[in-house]
């Protein structure tokens, strides 16, 4: 990659709000290294190219330090500008009833492939006393997730991890904002095991709608933004509502069988 603009790292960018985001990224003005654990990154660095964009597609699973590795070698050395910490797995279901090799990759994909990537590029960052990270948390980080709950775990971790980056990069020239979207419009219920969910046949945000929102807020340096007024009345009543209450509301919307009564 060679481009005089400035790159940006986007992961999870085959599908949803990742594919949206490198979208925004394109048309305003960035180069794009993204990765995702299917086949379908290719063709979405083919409509990419359209907007105008050098891209770099890895297809690599970014639960591992190798995939992370491989995403990173693909941006050939070019300084990194703008980091998008998007990638993300979610499961339904009761705890004890999964599969505990699908809990890991949960796990291993929105925090320990998440970290390993936001160390190793934002090292770079601070050195460079320049460079922008927005990490997808989420407003499920908020509500302890009944039948959704390593899930909601990780999010949970990340929106709390992100404001202690925040701090400690402060005056360090790099920005840390936190995306904290609800139920989006995207593939992740089906991923999840979650379409007979009442939360999974809902109406769902925009993804679009989502990735201007928080694309914006990453260029500002604002240090976190809900999505959609009624994700921040949710997370604002789920600060004063006792958990075990949420929990039971999240059990409603969850729980395995509740879309079809």
């Amino acid at each position: 990659m060679t481009s005089a603009r400035p790159l940006a790292v986007v992961t999870g960018a085959s599908t949803g709000i990742g594919y949206e985001l490198a979208c925004v990224c394109a048309e305003n003005g960035y180069d794009l290294a993204i990765a995702a654990n299917e086949p379908r990154i290719h063709r979405a660095a083919d409509s990419l190219r359209a907007l105008g964009a050098e891209v770099a597609a890895v297809e690599a699973d970014l639960a591992t330090t190798e995939g992370v590795d491989k995403l990173l070698a693909a941006t050939g050395g070019r300084p990194v500008a703008a980091v998008l910490a998007n990638a993300g797995q979610g499961l339904g279901g009761a705890f004890l009833d999964q599969d505990f090799a699908r809990v890991r990759a949960v796990v291993d994909t929105n925090v320990t492939g998440t970290l390993y990537l936001l160390q190793r590029v934002g090292r770079d960052m601070r050195s460079a006393g320049e460079g922008r990270i927005l990490i997808v948390g989420s407003i499920a980080g908020f509500l302890p997730g009944a039948f959704q709950a390593v899930y909601n775990g990780t999010k949970a971790f990340l929106d709390n991890f992100s404001f202690a980056l925040r701090n400690e990069l402060k005056d360090s020239g790099v920005t840390v904002t936190c995306l904290m979207p609800g139920a989006t419009e995207t593939d992740f219920f089906g991923r999840a095991d979650m379409l007979d969910t009442k939360v999974g046949t809902q109406k769902k945000q925009d993804p679009r709608e989502v990735a201007e929102i928080g694309f914006k807020a990453m260029m500002r340096g604002d240090g976190d933004v809900v999505s959609g007024w009624m994700n921040k009345l949710q997370s604002a009543i789920a600060n004063i509502v006792p958990a075990g209450v949420t929990a039971e509301v999240h059990r409603r919307m969850s729980e395995p069988g509740s879309g079809r009564r």
